[in-house]
């Protein structure tokens, strides 16, 4: 049987992720279907922080060789962004709003 071709342009997961959690304003927004976060989820997972400063952008790179936290921020549209955290020992990820961290 044939494996899969691997697809050369999609970048592997940077770290594991434990349990993936909604924050209640996250799981409203997706029930109604304002919101799909899995692309953004996604990004997070390849070290595209997005919209972060410099420093920022730097300490999350080096959390993934030193166990830190990742903190990542998107722009859904012009009215709406997420942040996405993974904790530094990996157990969890969760995605929420800004307001609700």
């Amino acid at each position: 049987m044939a494996s899969e071709p691997h697809d050369k342009h999609r970048r592997k997961r940077l770290f594991g992720i434990g349990a993936l959690e909604f924050s209640p304003g996250i799981e409203r927004l997706m029930d109604e279907g304002w919101l799909d976060p899995m692309p953004f989820f996604e990004r997070h997972l390849r070290g595209d922080w997005d919209d972060v400063p410099d420093d920022h952008w730097l300490r999350n790179n080096a959390a993934l060789t030193s166990g830190g936290r990742l903190d990542s921020h998107y722009a859904v549209t012009r009215d709406l962004s997420i942040r996405i955290l993974t904790e530094a020992d990996r157990s969890a990820t969760r995605i929420v709003l800004p307001s609700e961290d």
